[in-house]
Formats: C-alpha cells, structure tokens, sequence
C-alpha cells in the first residue's frame, strides 16, 4: 500500500522544476523592466503646442514649446499645456508599465486571492 503525504513520489523534482521556472520569469521580468526604462514616450498638449519627451525612468528628458504658445500675458495657459502634456506622457509609461506586467501575472490567477 502506497503511503501518502510528505515529499515521497517525485515532489523534490517538481520543487525544483518551480524554481527554475520563477528564476526563468524573474529574468524576463527584469529584462522587461530594463527595456521599459530605455523606452522614451512623447505627449502633447495644445494641439502640438507643447511636446513633452518622458523615459520609462519616468523623468522628463525634454519639453518643447512652440512660439506661438508664449503669451507674456498668459504664462497660466503655457503652464497648464506643459502639465498636461508631462501628466500625459507619464500616464502613457504607466500604461506601459501595466502592459509589460500583466504579461507575467495575468496567468498567475492572484495566488488564491491573496491579491498578489
């Protein structure tokens, strides 16, 4: 008669075959995160008027403004457009940054509602 519980029938194996596997996905995740940091996103605002250049390092790298834009009498709306075009451009990492993930743990099925 086969006696049940502990490590008996092979577990060892399939223990082992588990961390290869989540030393496999933690590689790729940190190849992902290290390729989402060289990624350079660009937003606008104003129809153009303003660019804003974010790195997946989530640090504005350059801001352009058109001449058009600048309006001695209305340094708000100029400061409103490269807010917007900055909060846009990092909403875009961001949105990066959940795609990338969700590639490795949408398939992990939340750990038993652990919320991991």
């Amino acid at each position: 008669m086969a006696k049940r519980g502990g490590f008996p029938g092979g577990m060892p194996g399939n223990m082992n075959n588990l961390m290869k596997q989540a030393q496999k996905m933690q590689r790729q995740m940190e190849d992902a995160q290290k390729t989402l940091e060289e990624t350079e996103v660009e937003a606008t605002a104003g129809g153009g008027a303003v660019t804003v250049k974010v790195s997946g390092k989530k640090e504005i790298l350059a801001i352009k403004i058109e001449e058009e834009v600048v309006d001695p009498d209305d340094i708000e709306m100029l400061e409103d457009l490269i807010m917007a075009a900055a909060n846009e451009a990092l909403r875009k990492i961001d949105e990066m940054t959940q795609a990338n993930m969700a590639k490795f743990t949408g398939g992990l099925g939340g750990f038993g509602g652990l919320g991991f």
